[in-house]
């Protein structure tokens, strides 16, 4: 059966498995932690296998998910990054007569029609849970809840809600990170205001994240690369690089099919519309299937992420450099 996310806390404890999966890995991770946390998971009662070792590992599997705990109470076992080729092996372990724990299965982007998803779309007693990066509305709304809500920030500025709107979306988990570190940050007054946001920013920097992802759909071939460089300098995660510019063409793609542009940090905006004349809705949809096609690649290949990236980032960079100029002529 298919989920939202107002479905998981009430269903958690009436299915057999769950499928959590999509393109933000921190949001998926949130939810293993919350299935956890409400069904009170102890640590002895935790196997963690990933799909990579499920052939090897599988008389494994199968013996820790069918006898029940020795030490008492509910057992879970999760599965991660799976994908379409082991939907054999989990199909026959949820459905297994003796199984003595609750299943679930992580996994990246997945496509429709494809066996796994296929699988618990359909299950009555198992469910899937899609984890989309947060859009402009959905990320407003978790800001304003985690500051105002959770830690009784009590006025964010408009300017503010901006920046954390332009910079953050790509991973739940490091929005949150930068959420629970404002609010501690401006705990003594309430207020959010532009200025705390720019020294609460991620540690991958907030300026070179800009440069980096506005420049490459500007075509701006050298600031990309240099931009590129510097994140990678200091220690940015490729992976995380690439979810965020997944987040970034999203928005470029909404604000093509509406016509209306987002609300922007107004250093980035000239950039943003620069993109919208160079940027057709078929161009951002292939964009964005060789990035889900990237993301795979660095799960399967074992080729070096920065390599991959880079070779990605300038020929993206060049092929919005071209389209510009086709544009002008």
């Amino acid at each position: 059966m298919k989920w939202k996310e107002s479905d998981f806390k009430g269903g958690i404890t009436k299915v057999r498995a769950v499928l959590i999966y999509g393109p933000d890995a921190g949001q998926v991770d949130e939810y293993c932690d919350r299935a956890i946390e409400q069904l009170g998971i102890e640590k002895d009662n935790l196997f963690v296998l990933d799909a990579d070792d499920l052939v090897t590992k599988q008389e494994a599997l199968f013996a820790e998910s069918c006898t029940p705990s020795m030490f008492g109470g509910q057992k879970m076992v999760i599965i991660s990054n799976a994908g379409d080729s082991d939907v054999g092996v989990i199909s026959e372990l949820i459905s297994h007569p003796g199984l003595a724990a609750i299943v679930i299965i992580t996994a990246g982007e997945l496509r429709a029609g494809g066996g796994l998803r296929s699988l618990f779309e359909s299950g009555d007693n198992i469910a899937i849970l899609p984890c989309y990066t947060d859009d402009e509305r959905t990320l407003e709304s978790l800001i304003r809840e985690t500051l105002s809500a959770q830690s009784g920030i009590k006025q964010i500025t408009p300017d503010a809600m901006a920046y954390m709107t332009t910079h953050l979306g790509g991973d739940r988990g490091i929005t949150r990170g930068f959420l629970n570190k404002i609010a501690i940050y401006v705990s003594d007054k309430h207020i959010v205001e532009l200025e705390d946001v720019e020294k609460c920013l991620p540690d991958t920097g907030a300026v070179d994240t800009d440069d980096y992802l506005f420049s490459l759909t500007a075509g701006h071939l050298t600031q990309t690369m240099m931009a590129l460089d510097r994140l990678l300098y200091s220690g940015a995660e490729p992976n995380m690089l690439i979810r965020m510019l997944n987040s970034h063409f999203k928005r470029l793609l909404v604000a093509v099919v509406d016509g209306q542009l987002p609300r922007l940090f107004w250093k980035v905006e000239d950039k943003f519309r620069r993109a919208l004349k160079i940027w057709s809705e078929s161009d951002i949809t292939s964009v964005l299937v060789r990035l889900s096609e990237l993301e795979g690649q660095l799960r399967t290949t074992g080729m070096p992420a920065e390599i991959l990236l880079r070779d990605f980032s300038l020929k993206l960079a060049m092929r919005a450099s071209k389209l510009a100029i086709k544009k002008r002529n």
